[in-house]
């Protein structure tokens, strides 16, 4: 009787555990996502400032014709 009582003790244990990790991996994983939305964000608005920059360079140089 101890050994079955042990194997039931042990698979819920392991549950826990692949719960605990379940939820960590599952918050890393958002924290992951703002991260990358953010680095979009930063990415568009510096290839808006390039392409004003390209913009503004452009009728320079047309200036200087």
């Amino acid at each position: 009787m101890l050994w079955p009582m042990l194997a039931i003790a042990l698979g819920f244990s392991g549950l826990a555990v692949l719960g605990v990790l379940a939820i960590r991996v599952f918050l890393e994983v958002q924290r992951l996502g703002r991260q990358v939305a953010d680095t979009s964000a930063e990415i568009n608005a510096a290839a808006e400032n390039l392409e004003r920059a390209a913009g503004n360079l452009a009728r320079s140089g047309e200036s200087w014709r």
